[in-house]
Parts: structure tokens; sequence; C-alpha cells
């Protein structure tokens, strides 16, 4: 089992973390078949065969569910997946590298900056590292996120939980 800062919480990117810095999904990949191999190795996947790992476990069913397909063994650059099987509101974060969404499924609203956005499948974002940001994922969503560096969390106001449950944006 994968575990991962989606728990942390963290004060907004320019102020000092209230906590000790979350432990990292890179990290704990780095015992996985995933991370050994090199970066000049081809990796496929298929997404009937893809191994998914609940987010907010105590959410149970209604978890977002998180799949990590690559981690560069050098830079810990990560390519995943995340899909919800319930709508749920995702609270403002941020992570410590860039990131990008292209959607595969579902309209995701993202809010960042004052502003807010619908995306639909086949749209893309890039999230600078540090931006606080937050999403609105209806249920049956699935979206690839790449982030140039290791993958964290680090949560404004704490994770969410079953109160942000088919929150609408």
């Amino acid at each position: 089992m994968l575990s991962f800062g989606w728990s942390g919480r963290a004060q907004e990117p320019d102020g000092p973390a209230s906590a000790s810095p979350p432990s990292s999904p890179a990290a704990a990949m780095e015992s996985s078949p995933v991370s050994e191999a090199s970066a000049d190795t081809p990796v496929f996947k298929n997404l009937s065969d893809l191994k998914w790992e609940k987010i907010l476990p105590d959410l149970g069913e209604s978890s977002p569910e998180i799949c990590f397909l690559r981690v560069d063994p050098r830079t810990k650059a990560t390519q995943l997946l995340i899909r919800a099987p319930k709508a749920i509101h995702v609270r403002k974060h941020w992570h410590s590298a860039n990131e990008t969404h292209t959607i595969i499924q579902g309209t995701v609203a993202f809010a960042c900056d004052g502003k807010r956005v619908e995306q639909g499948p086949g749209s893309f974002n890039f999230m600078p590292a540090k931006m606080v940001h937050e999403a609105w994922l209806p249920a049956g969503s699935l979206t690839f996120i790449t982030v140039d560096g290791a993958w964290d969390v680090n949560w404004v106001e704490g994770p969410p939980t079953s109160a942000d449950l088919s929150r609408s944006y």
C-alpha cells in the first residue's frame, strides 16, 4: 500500500509549514517496480490493469483513487491518474513542483488566482509550483496529472472530508 502526504496540512506556500513534511509518494514508490525502471525504459500500462489506492481512506468507497503510472528515478517527475467515484470538492492545496492536468473524462472545475474554470475531456491546464488551487471533480471523472518533481500535496485548510462529497461549484 502506498503512503503519501494527502493527509498533511500546510499553510499557504509563502508561510512555513505547520507540520513536519508529509511522506512523499515518490519515496514510497522507491521500493515499487514502477520506480525501479530506468529513465530510458519504455512503460506500457492498460487502464484495466492499473492498481488504484484510496486517496482519502476515511471516505471508504467514496474516496477518490490514485494510480501512479511512472516516477522518474532521477528527477522524481511523476505521471499519475486520479479518478473520482463520487463528486467531491478537493479543497485548497498546492504542490512543490509544477503540475499539469489533462481531463480524460468528466467536466472538472478548477479555481486559482481568483479565477474559476470548467474543463471537459481533452482540456489541459498548468499550475506553477506552489500555486494554491482547488478543484471540483464530478462522479466518474478521470484526470491525467504530471508533476515535474516529486508528487506531494500541501493542504491549506486540511484534506477533503465527507462534507466535501457531492459539493457543487
